[in-house]
């Protein structure tokens, strides 16, 4: 086992991720932009080191700087969260290459599955249904026309690199395709680096489900149930995660997680992963991503199987094996999560900044929060507006439902706008309530406040 681990993230991930190695006697190292001095994350590690100013770029980006952290420091392995390094397999590489530990896949794994045009073809190489789309990149509106003719509208236009619902533009007919490809092109330069895109059929009201995996060195892959995150803002951001999927039928389910067990396998994964579906009102499923990394939805996954998942990563890249196996895996209960940001909703949810006057939690049995906020915090500007993730489990869905209500209710955060009202509004909808939702929801509540 490990006994120095540095963390390569910062916020709310940055906190859980030195609370499981504190329960494992493990040193951790904090890295930092000047922004984030005061941050919990930097006061709760057994050391911290600045790593740049507060651009990603020039410090939670800069890979050159954390390794050096991680050098100079003594850590023995670098675990990168979600987001920011976590994906990037020069990173990995880099710290093998420096005899540091990467928590998470081998770097030729996260490279295969995050180009989605090539982690589409492995799927379909597994036997794991796809979205009819184009194999490959579309580099021309002459290509993007001919694959348009050829699969359909609606259709989707996705960046090949990165992830989160960024660099994807819906396309309703001939007209709007050559300037959605633009666009979905710009923005998947500036935000990955890389422009390229490919095009799949958009599906009409899809559910998105997730299926968690973990697989060792030993050769042991399992699955940890089935996730719901279909509750998604216009921009393709997750709002509302919760396990497991009930509202999927059993026989479903089962396919879906069997796929995600197949596909894991197929490629040599080691460590967390998470593979993403579509699944469609007529009992179909589709390959949507692979997310090579600890999701922010994990914790509802912990909550209706009790494992630590972050000890799992940890366990797994240290050579030892998964905790459980397949058949000691149970689930118990529903678990819920609300993601609380800092989002102004007079100003269409922008992000916002400041400082956080006042906070209360909320409390009881069967409620977890996350999160790297206390009063007098200053929410700074330049990263992403997650203020804390508020996880709840019960008995059944429909007590998971009254106790997550009851929570929001007690929440306060003061000082900054964020966007609590309008996770009360989710989960007081009856469509929501119903578990008759699809990705379409949100849309559906702003169709319904505007009185058309």
């Amino acid at each position: 086992m490990f006994k120095k681990i540095l963390v390569a993230n910062r916020g709310e991930i940055a906190v859980r991720i030195i609370r499981a190695c504190q329960e494992l006697k493990i040193k951790t190292v904090a890295v930092y932009s000047t922004a984030d001095t005061d941050s919990l994350h930097v006061q709760l590690a057994d050391e911290a080191v600045c790593i740049g100013p507060p651009p990603n770029k020039d410090s939670y980006l800069h890979a050159p700087n954390i390794i050096s952290a991680a050098q100079i420091t003594g850590a023995e392995a670098i675990h990168p969260g979600y987001g920011y390094l976590s994906e990037q397999a020069s990173f990995a590489e880099a710290c093998e290459a420096c005899h540091l530990t990467f928590i998470g896949p081998p770097p030729g794994v996260i490279e295969q599955m995050g180009d989605k045009a090539r982690a589409r073809q492995i799927a379909r190489q597994a036997r794991v249904p796809i979205i009819p789309g184009n194999e490959g990149t579309v580099n021309s509106e002459q290509e993007a026309q001919r694959v348009a003719q050829k699969i359909g509208y609606p259709l989707l236009i996705k960046a090949v690199a990165g992830g989160g619902g960024t660099g994807i533009r819906k396309v309703l007919d001939p007209e709007e395709l050559p300037r959605s490809l633009q666009m979905a092109r710009s923005e998947a330069e500036a935000a990955f680096g890389n422009p390229e895109v490919y095009m799949e059929r958009f599906i009409e009201q899809p559910r998105h489900i997730e299926a968690q995996v973990l697989a060792d060195s030993h050769g042991q892959v399992i699955h940890l149930g089935l996730r719901d995150c279909s509750v998604q803002n216009i921009r393709h951001k997750k709002l509302v995660e919760e396990a497991p999927a009930s509202e999927i039928p059993t026989g479903l389910q089962n396919r879906i997680a069997d796929a995600a067990v197949r596909l894991a396998r197929s490629v040599g994964y080691r460590n967390a992963g998470t593979i993403e579906f579509l699944a469609d009102k007529n009992g179909e499923f589709y390959f949507l991503e692979m997310n090579t990394r600890l999701q922010v939805e994990h914790p509802v996954t912990e909550m209706v199987t009790g494992l630590d998942i972050v000890r799992e990563q940890i366990r797994i890249a240290s050579g030892e094996r998964i905790s459980i196996s397949q058949k000691e895996v149970t689930f118990r209960g529903h678990s819920i999560e609300c993601r609380i940001t800092a989002e102004d909703p007079r100003r269409n949810y922008a992000p916002s900044a400041g400082r956080i006057t006042h906070v209360h939690f909320p409390g009881g049995h069967g409620v977890r929060v996350d999160s790297h906020i206390y009063p007098g915090y200053e929410v700074p500007p330049y990263y992403d507006p997650m203020l804390a993730k508020l996880i709840v489990w019960a008995y059944d869905r429909p007590r998971a439902i009254a106790r997550m209500l009851r929570c929001l209710n007690e929440m306060q955060i003061e000082g900054i706008p964020t966007n609590i009202e309008l996770q009360k509004r989710i989960i007081m909808h009856p469509v929501y309530r119903k578990g008759d939702f699809s990705t379409d929801l949100i849309t559906q509540m702003m169709i319904e406040a505007n009185g058309s």
